[in-house]
């Protein structure tokens, strides 16, 4: 099947002006594959992945709130009420279940999309993040404490910047994305008492030097009953759930390593 896309659009979500893009074909046999960005980013981090992965299925990917095409509006930026607007987009577009992957604070949405309405999952796959704020890197949580609107001059000098001007509806917003993205990454969680016992099958992908340790994907893996026991020789005691440490990767360039791909379609496609 060739790569299609469709242009991006808008829909209304409590006030929300939401964009996404659609890219691909439905297909009956497959479910939607729902991508949601990082910190300060938007769809076009994606950009590498989308050809391959809407040539099978649907592809959607979101502009989440006060980032790229998406404006801000008056309300605080939380994991919570993200993930919420994923779940009404899914009813906006009529589509029962999806299969979802974000990345750094996309899957900190993913996550809690899938935590707080399980029934409109499928298939969850987290890229580069913790399940609680202290399991990043000391030097990164006080890398975090240092996003607010304070430090908007000093990061209109990156591409993040660059990315933004180029395609915000308000681009003088800036400094209210960056205090957004401060309000989320600052705020403290540990979703542990609610991943245990979490049943639909997820994915967790880290690089072996994220900024967090291989240990902590590890903890993770097993709090969904991952790796906790002998998967016998005919592997029936495996559980649904993956871990993928991808040898050489960072929290920076782990959309980009070349075996992110693989190892996220043969889940996807996996019974």
């Amino acid at each position: 099947m060739t790569y299609q896309a469709t242009e991006g659009t808008y829909t209304e979500l409590g006030g929300l002006n939401l964009y996404y893009e659609r890219h691909g074909a439905p297909r009956p046999d497959q479910a939607p594959l729902v991508l949601l960005h990082g910190g300060f980013g938007a769809t076009s981090m994606f950009s590498g992945l989308i050809p391959a992965l809407s040539a099978g299925r649907e592809v959607i990917a979101v502009d989440l709130q006060a980032h790229g095409r998406t404006a801000d509006i008056d309300r605080p930026m939380r994991f919570e009420t993200l993930g919420d607007d994923i779940a009404v987009l899914l009813g906006h577009l009529d589509l029962p279940r999806a299969d979802v992957l974000g990345y750094s604070l996309g899957a900190g949405v993913a996550l809690r999309f899938a935590l707080q309405h399980p029934g409109l999952l499928r298939k969850l796959v987290v890229v580069s993040f913790p399940f609680r704020r202290s399991g990043w890197f000391q030097e990164v949580r006080e890398g975090m404490a240092q996003i607010g609107p304070h430090a908007a001059e000093g990061l209109k000098q990156g591409p993040m910047h660059k990315l933004y001007a180029s395609i915000a509806p308000r681009p003088d917003e800036w400094p209210r994305l960056v205090t957004r993205v401060g309000e989320v990454v600052n705020s403290e969680y540990d979703w542990a008492d609610e991943l245990r016992g979490f049943q639909n099958p997820a994915l967790i992908v880290a690089g072996d030097a994220d900024s967090f340790a291989p240990a902590h994907a590890a903890e993770f893996f097993a709090l969904l009953g991952g790796g906790l026991r002998d998967a016998g020789w005919d592997g029936s005691g495996r559980t649904a759930h993956r871990l993928a440490v991808l040898p050489g990767a960072t929290h920076y360039d782990i959309l980009q390593s070349p075996l992110l791909l693989p190892a996220v379609t043969s889940f996807l496609g996996a019974p």
